[in-house]
């Protein structure tokens, strides 16, 4: 193989409702992702197990993030979509790059620090190993591209050094079996098996904040429905929360340098903009110089037209449990060949016996 095949790996953890800030964050990019590149889509079961093991309804969350794929536009056929637990090759790998990272390397991530916080001795080993799981989730497939988020970037520079320690620590044999990647690591060269994952930032990153406080991002936790929408809310919830949203006195900026101080309507010009598809500045052309009650029915107006239909579709897909399986199922098979062609020449490399 001269070059590694362009792919994106790309995973969700089915863990509350997802909402607006997901579908303008993610999802909106899958579904544009699928038309340029070979996609795997994956709801991270095992993830959801790293801070409870005890879950009351997982697999109803996994058929609700599935649905949500669906119903945003990802379509099973052309892309695989499935849930990662189907695939016993992702906990196999993520066993090996247990052995290839190092303690301080899982030290070092802030995201483990903050959801550990002060009793980390108490923490799950699963949550320490999350990254190492997460790795395998993404070169299982050998994947070449991982869409992600601010929260997620240095498990992504984890990813690729864990690959990059294998490659190093397995050249030799990599070249003699012949399934490597001549590599330039530095000033030296390699015969790389994995690839080294790089982050794929299709467009503006889109940050959407909770519509009680502006400076805190929406969140599937915050105890307040009132602060985030829904993906199954109806067009009637979607309005009502658009005119709750919090804002200030002042009327909108006709610069956007003049959103700066103002969180609030940052955020609500910013999801004006994003669902729209058009810049901060275009939107503000228009509503410059007007008061948050005429933006305000404006952007409950533009978000039901877009947000309901996928609602909609949401709701029919979730009364199909049937439906849902069998998605997952069709996708885990797919999914579970390219996997298991991945883990063979693995375990050869290693020097693993493979009955």
């Amino acid at each position: 193989m001269s070059e590694f095949r362009e792919l994106v790996f790309s995973g969700v953890q089915p863990t509350g409702n997802l909402h607006l800030g997901n579908y303008l964050g993610a999802l909106q990019k899958f579904v544009a992702l699928q038309d340029s590149h070979e996609c795997i889509y994956c709801v991270v079961d095992l993830h959801s197990l790293t801070a409870t093991m005890a879950h009351d309804d997982l697999a109803d969350q996994t058929r609700s993030i599935t649905a949500a794929f669906l119903a945003s536009g990802i379509d099973p056929k052309k892309n695989i979509v499935f849930n990662q637990s189907q695939v016993l090759q992702h906990a196999e790998l993520a066993w090996i790059f247990n052995c290839v990272a190092r303690i301080g390397w899982m030290n070092r991530m802030t995201q483990f620090k903050d959801k550990a916080g002060k009793d980390r001795e108490n923490a799950s080993l699963g949550l320490l190993a999350y990254p190492s799981l997460m790795a395998a989730d993404i070169l299982v497939y050998r994947a070449t591209h991982v869409p992600v988020g601010d929260d997620q970037k240095q498990h992504l520079e984890l990813t690729r050094d864990i690959a990059q320690k294998f490659n190093n620590d397995f050249s030799g044999r990599i070249a003699e079996l012949g399934y490597g990647v001549e590599m330039e690591v530095g000033e030296e060269k390699v015969n790389g098996f994995f690839p080294l994952t790089e982050p794929l930032i299709e467009g503006a990153i889109t940050r959407v904040m909770s519509l009680r406080d502006g400076s805190k991002k929406m969140s599937k936790s915050d105890p307040s429905d009132l602060s985030r929408i829904n993906l199954t809310d109806d067009a009637d919830a979607i309005a009502k929360k658009i005119k709750k949203a919090k804002t200030d006195p002042e009327a909108l900026p006709s610069e956007v340098d003049g959103l700066a101080e103002r969180p609030e309507a940052q955020n609500l010009v910013g999801i004006y903009a994003a669902l729209s598809g058009v810049g901060k500045a275009d939107v503000l052309a228009e509503f410059g110089g007007r008061q948050f009650s005429e933006f305000k029915p404006a952007l409950a107006e533009l978000a039901v037209e877009k947000l309901s239909p996928i609602a909609g579709e949401m709701r029919r897909i979730l009364a199909d449990p049937a439906y849902i399986d069998g998605v997952l199922r069709e996708g885990a098979g797919r999914a579970r060949e390219k996997a298991e062609a991945t883990m063979k020449m693995v375990r050869e490399i290693i020097g693993l016996i493979d009955g």
